[in-house]
């Protein structure tokens, strides 16, 4: 199973607080047991070592009785070798005995396990279960006093305490942070939405303004520049429109005045000028306004649209194939898309001479090809002819490639589409353009 790190700010911080109360309270359970293991010992072998201080220094009564608890006399050293050994509490005994005024021998060790017959358990002490812990002290002439003391077996009472303190300090500490959390992220998350989703196009509803002061006064200077970028968008539609209509109105005036020029061939010439002046002028207004269209988006056919723009050539003696296709609904701005198509249909003419349009469609999408037999363009040159006033020929004829806005600008129309737009260099020579476009 793969754990992943979460990347929302909410999830990030509850994660954080999570292995931080982790691993404080595991500090914690370290420090504790640390203390009790200490503690264990201690009382172990205190009570041990003043009785076996006490029989060192003086004589035992190797009468005494074999009751727990009493130190007694042995010539062997009598903790079977197969009892498990404890050598810090035999190091602690040693330091008890020294800290005594006593020089102990060697020390031993054992824990003898809790008896299992009903009536001897009977007579222990009700609460956590025991076992014995043995101490033997080696004397000098080699006999060995021995003595015992509880030895409380290891308890998970206080692993499950911590534990549900723990599940308390997360129920009490993490749920008002997930709350404020949320509270953080969901303004956030809000205006990145609103910010990926921006478009300059319709009105714009201002983002509520909630969360924690320095997210309101973020929310605040968003919804202010949205304002702002809108009300820029709407003064360069406006000088736009302007200067449309300035330069408009002399080249109409120049038209009219070309008809008074006796010599037909100069004013051929003139009236060519006047009309690249205007397409000119129509591709660079375009291109400028493409980002705010009055143009709605509609429902058309495709396969008629492009048919049509297809019969638009074919009526002026131009050589392009088109093979019908079943009509494909689609949601477009049919004057644009016309025109992007168009744009690739003319600008494959200019260099081929003759051209091949095609659709195909599946589930997801739909693609509009356009290819031909011309020159193609290098590869390297394959994504700098969408870049505005690029054009692979040098000159500045009309004629040999316009001024370099016509890909530009079906780039820009199929991007607004919601689609894409590719060159590609084909097999055996020529170009082919494809429009993809989401389904």
């Amino acid at each position: 199973m793969i754990v992943r790190f979460p990347r929302n700010l909410s999830g990030q911080l509850a994660l954080l607080l999570a292995l931080a109360l982790f691993a404080a309270q595991a500090i914690n359970l370290a420090v504790i047991l640390r203390e009790r293991a200490a503690f264990k010992i201690a009382q172990a072998t205190r009570p041990a070592a003043v009785r076996l201080a006490d029989a060192l220094d003086h004589v035992v009564d190797r009468r005494l009785s074999p009751d727990r608890g009493r130190v007694r006399h042995r010539l062997t050293n009598p903790i079977p070798a197969g009892l498990e050994r404890l050598p810090k509490v035999g190091e602690e005994l040693r330091e008890q005995l020294v800290e005594l005024g006593v020089s102990p021998g060697r020390i031993d060790t054992g824990i003898r396990p809790r008896e299992s017959r009903p009536e001897r358990a009977a007579r222990r002490h009700v609460g956590r279960p025991t076992d014995t812990l043995m101490f033997a002290v080696q004397q000098r002439d080699g006999t060995w006093i021995t003595t015992n003391a509880p030895w409380p077996r290891h308890d998970n009472r206080i692993f499950w305490a911590l534990f549900g303190q723990t599940l308390i300090i997360y129920i009490l500490i993490l749920l008002p942070v997930l709350w404020i959390a949320r509270r953080i992220s969901r303004p956030l998350r809000a205006l990145a939405i609103a910010a990926g989703s921006f478009t300059p196009r319709g009105e714009l509803s201002p983002i509520p303004v909630e969360g924690p002061s320095d997210v309101r006064d973020l929310i605040v200077a968003f919804n202010g520049l949205t304002q702002r970028v809108t009300g820029m968008l709407d003064e360069k539609d406006r000088m736009l429109g302007a200067i449309g209509h300035d330069l408009r109105t002399p080249l109409a005036a120049l038209r009219v005045r070309i008809e008074s020029v006796e010599d037909d061939q100069d004013r051929t010439r003139m009236a060519a000028t006047i009309e690249e002046m205007s397409r000119t002028l129509d591709d660079i207004l375009s291109l400028a306004r493409l980002g705010r269209p009055s143009e709605a988006v509609t429902e058309v056919d495709l396969a008629a649209l492009v048919d049509a723009v297809v019969e638009d050539f074919r009526d002026l003696g131009a050589d392009v194939a088109f093979d019908d296709v079943a009509r494909l609904r689609m949601r477009l701005r049919p004057t644009l898309f016309r025109r992007a198509v168009r744009n690739l249909i003319e600008n494959a003419i200019k260099y081929a001479g003759s051209v091949e349009v095609a659709i195909s469609a599946n589930d997801r999408s739909v693609a509009v090809s356009v290819a031909d037999r011309g020159p193609g363009v290098p590869e390297d040159k394959l994504s700098a002819v969408f870049d505005p006033f690029t054009r692979l020929e040098g000159s500045r004829n009309r004629d040999t490639g316009g001024i370099g806005l016509g890909l530009a600008l079906a780039r820009a129309i199929v991007h607004d589409a919601g689609g894409e737009i590719t060159l590609a260099n084909r097999a055996g020579g020529g170009l082919i353009a494809t429009i993809t476009l989401p389904r």
